[in-house]
């Protein structure tokens, strides 16, 4: 019986978890899309760790050793996973080793014509893991901007179930979190939990990807004559200069403020758009307002 998942992982289908641990994480740093840039590489990490999520789960794995390839249609799991284009291999594989398929057991989410599969009735119902519900939930949070940026622990609520996750930093709006064996249960089994993200908005800033953008009021006598004040960010207070006749409108960029992107952890910028505020002559001096009635320009 074809057994390719351990081929993918290269192990042989008696290597113990340790063994085939150890050649994941070996095949995962060398084929990960950060460091391999060859054509194929990304392809190649994804069918690793599909392979991985499946040998590394004792059910799932005893489940696969009963049946081998006959699971994909009888393909090995390098053509099975390339026959399956745009499709979420993570979802399909779902289906196979636990959760509910789309078409119950006539079909395998639509390929099982193609595959040559045909169903599993005549199996007499051999998979038990396909009569059982899907297991997974998602569900849509929001969460303060501040704490997007920063990230960090958020107390959150589902379905009467009251705990705390850890917010990533630099998380945006649409993005997923998986909380895993928080979602529906089911003979003693429990389903993960999917959280779609939404991003609260900030009286105080603006974000443009891993740029801020903050809003500041300086006085009318520091844009015109200039100066140094003090700036409360997200991360520390800075002190920056104003130049001598700045307007209104004027962008100052502060290095490394901004959002820390996720991937990269890189930081954005922080950029200040100032505001120059007008002071009220009803409470300033009267020789004062006199003096710049006279002597201030009408035209600029």
């Amino acid at each position: 019986m074809s057994k390719s998942l351990y081929e993918t992982l290269g192990v042989n289908s008696s290597a113990s978890a340790s063994e085939v641990k150890k050649s994941y994480r070996r095949l995962a740093r060398k084929y990960h899309p950060d460091i391999n840039k060859d054509a194929g590489a990304e392809e190649k990490f994804k069918e690793i760790n599909a392979a991985y999520e499946i040998l590394s789960d004792e059910e799932k794995r005893n489940q696969y050793d009963q049946y081998g390839d006959q699971m994909f249609g009888g393909q090995n799991f390098h053509d099975f996973a390339q026959r399956q284009g745009q499709a979420d291999l993570d979802d399909i594989l779902r289906s196979i080793f636990g959760g509910q398929m789309g078409g119950g057991q006539s079909g395998f989410g639509g390929f099982g014509g193609q595959s040559g599969m045909g169903g599993f009735g005549g199996m007499g119902g051999g998979f038990d893991g396909f009569s059982q519900p899907n297991l997974d939930m998602s569900a849509k949070i929001t969460i303060p901007f501040n704490l997007a940026v920063m990230g960090g622990k958020h107390t959150i609520s589902i379905t009467g179930d009251r705990f705390d996750i850890r917010i990533p930093t630099g998380i945006s709006n649409g993005d997923k979190l998986k909380v895993r064996n928080k979602g529906k249960s089911y003979r003693n089994q429990r389903g993960d939990l999917v959280l779609i993200i939404s991003v609260g908005d900030s009286p105080e800033y603006e974000r443009d990807d891993d740029d801020l953008t903050k809003n500041l009021n300086i006085s009318l006598k520091t844009a015109l004559f200039g100066g140094k004040i003090q700036v409360k960010t997200l991360y520390k207070d800075i002190n920056i200069r104003i130049p001598a006749g700045t307007g209104s409108g004027k962008k100052m960029r502060v290095r490394d403020l901004g959002v820390e992107n996720r991937k990269t952890k890189i930081k954005g910028n922080l950029y200040l758009k100032l505001n120059v505020m007008l002071p009220n002559v009803e409470v300033l001096d009267g020789e004062l307002v006199e003096m710049m009635r006279k002597k201030l320009p009408e035209e600029v």
